[in-house]
């Protein structure tokens, strides 16, 4: 048996011929439990997905191994509803979570829980509806106008580029006009975007024997190259924040939403060094998992030329051949499924882990104080019991009429009840223009597709980097 990614198999590449047909992109083939966890350490990069048997992908709820606090996984659609709406308060976010995060964010929105967490969310509420309409359009199209030229240049040199780069450049881009009315031009966003490089490649890393041998609540020290990352993105965000925050300044943007906002009790407003926990979040979540999802997206389209061309002629029957339009958007149907599937094979946060507060039952199976309660997206988008063809990929399997095949709680890759993300529609319509525009004016080819292997880190990334060329469409 191999832990090599798999590939499109013969029945699909000779299918492709006539037309495209799905097929599989790269993963980790499972292995029994005691092998997948000889694996893991042996590779020594803190990647989960090596760690996760063949059994977690068949089981509604089970153990994941031995381990000294107890790691439970979730599958079962109605207790992982249960987990993630938790309506009596037992599984808030994992502390080997809430640790990470910490440096960064502090005690905000992303992290917190409870009482804090409700007061957060009604007072950035607000703020948050400006991601989920047509204002952020102009954006992203702005965004893509800037990433166009930049490609357009690289078409001509041919020179190979960092897709997971171009991808994360693209989104924080997109982000830091979104929510501070500024471009990622600017020498500060630049430092905050490269600082968020380094922490997102290192933080998420798990020591796997930590994972078995420690105690829950253990806390694990941070790197300090991590911290130092972490310094720098605060001191930073701070910069920008504090241009909203200047006598005279008058700015209509998120940034100045969530410094508007109060909250129901006092009518306080957040401390600056809440302000910044905040818009930290928006910016950690607003372009790194945008740019985990497009990183995957246009890999697995750089190796699919029917399904490009699909692709295409859905845009051109759609606009016209005409710039694509805020009300376009709802009718790139293939474009948007694209966007799902890949969704589904690849969620960004591969894990929503949470922590048992106090001993309790779920669906009758018994949970100790401190256990690890593992909800993962990335083994319920595969689940035998509830997808046909789990690893293939097939945007049409959204289609309405084979909603049917599809079972109920079975994809959340924003999360599910009150804590779903509420970007979900900001990320959606920007991946849709995003892959419908770069798509149409170039051509996307990967100088070495057969060796890209999924991990997950903060957010589901490729182990190295995927080096790819553009050119003009042909």
């Amino acid at each position: 048996m191999t832990d090599a990614p798999m590939i499109e198999d013969a029945p699909a590449r000779r299918a492709g011929a006539a037309g495209w047909a799905p097929f599989i992109p790269p993963y980790t083939p499972p292995w029994p439990a005691l092998p997948s966890l000889v694996r893991a350490m042996l590779r020594g990069d803190g990647d989960l997905l090596s760690l996760l048997p063949a059994e977690a992908y068949r089981m509604k709820i089970g153990p994941l191994g031995y381990s000294r606090r107890s790691i439970v996984v979730v599958n079962e659609p109605a207790m992982v509803r249960e987990v993630l709406s938790d309506p009596a308060g037992i599984f808030p976010k994992s502390d080997l979570m809430v640790h990470a995060l910490e440096p960064l964010i502090g005690d905000s929105i992303f992290v917190s829980s409870g009482a804090t967490w409700k007061r957060q969310r009604e007072m950035i509420d607000p703020a948050l509806s400006m991601m989920r309409v047509n204002r952020a359009f102009p954006a992203m199209q702005a965004g893509s106008e800037q990433a166009e030229a930049e490609y357009d240049a690289r078409a001509q040199d041919g020179e190979a580029f960092s897709l997971d780069l171009a991808m994360s450049h693209l989104t924080a881009d997109i982000i830091c006009r979104t929510v501070f009315t500024t471009t990622l031009q600017t020498r500060t966003a630049h430092d905050v975007f490269d600082a968020f490089t380094d922490f997102e490649r290192s933080v998420a890393q798990v020591e796997i024997r930590r994972l078995i041998w420690d105690k829950a609540w253990t806390r694990a020290p941070q790197k300090p190259h991590v911290l130092d990352a972490c310094r720098i993105i605060r001191r930073h965000l701070g910069e920008l924040l504090d241009t909203h925050l200047a006598a005279g300044a008058s700015f209509d943007d998120i940034a100045q939403q969530v410094i508007e906002a109060r909250d129901d009790l006092g009518g306080k407003a957040f401390t600056r060094e809440e302000l910044i926990d905040q818009l930290g979040v928006l910016f950690l979540a607003g372009h790194e998992t945008s740019a985990s999802a497009l990183t995957w997206a246009f890999a697995i389209l750089a190796t699919q030329p029917a399904l490009v061309a699909r692709l295409r002629a859905e845009v051109e029957e759609v606009t016209g051949g005409g710039p694509i339009e805020f009300h376009h958007i709802k009718r790139l149907t293939l474009t948007r499924n694209i966007f799902r599937e890949t969704l589904r094979l690849y969620p960004p946060i591969t894990f929503l882990p949470r922590i048992a507060n106090e001993a309790t039952s779920l669906g009758g199976y018994r949970l100790k104080k401190g256990a690890l309660v593992m909800v993962a997206p990335w083994v319920l988008h595969r689940h035998r019991l509830y997808w046909k063809d789990p690893n293939r990929f097939d945007p049409d399997r959204f289609l309405p009429e084979r909603e049917a095949e599809i079972t109920s709680g079975a994809y959340i890759p924003f999360g599910i009840g009150p804590r779903i993300c509420a970007g979900a529609a900001f990320a959606t319509i920007e991946a849709t223009l995003l892959i419908a525009r770069l798509f149409r004016r170039y051509d996307w080819r990967l100088d070495a597709p057969d060796s890209i292997r999924p991990a997950a880190r903060l957010t589901t990334r490729p182990v190295e980097q995927v080096m790819c060329r553009v050119s003009l469409a042909r």
